[in-house]
């Protein structure tokens, strides 16, 4: 078994997934096994960055003290290249339909995907 890499989640700059060697089923929570066909070991990849807007959110009440600096800003949901669907930030002018690249940027503490219009 290979190392797993390190995504955004472990402090990479990175967003991963999981591919299944079975069925080829691509999924972004990892997990020991294939959400689709149960098969145990799905290989982890590493995504492109770009996607599509799926939905936004522009949020202006911060949840917690942490996320007032930051007020307001964007959540997305994003059909990434690669066949899945993840949340992340973005540009607080994206809207559904637009085509985004990920970079990485600080937000409360952590280090997060951030979604920018394609150029």
């Amino acid at each position: 078994m290979s190392e797993p890499l390190a995504g955004w989640t472990k402090g990479g700059e990175a967003i991963t997934y999981q591919a299944c060697t079975s069925c080829g089923h691509v999924q972004y929570f990892h997990r020991a096994f294939c959400a689709a066909c149960g098969e145990s070991g799905p290989r982890e990849l590493r995504a492109s960055g770009k996607g599509r807007v799926y939905a936004t959110s522009l949020v202006c009440r911060a949840a917690t003290p942490e996320t007032r600096a930051h007020v307001p800003y964007n959540i997305l949901l994003v059909d990434c290249a690669e066949g899945f669907r993840m949340m992340a930030h973005g540009e607080n002018d994206l809207a559904i339909g637009d085509s985004v690249v990920a970079s990485f940027r600080p937000f409360a503490g952590k280090l997060v995907p951030f979604f920018a219009k394609k150029k």
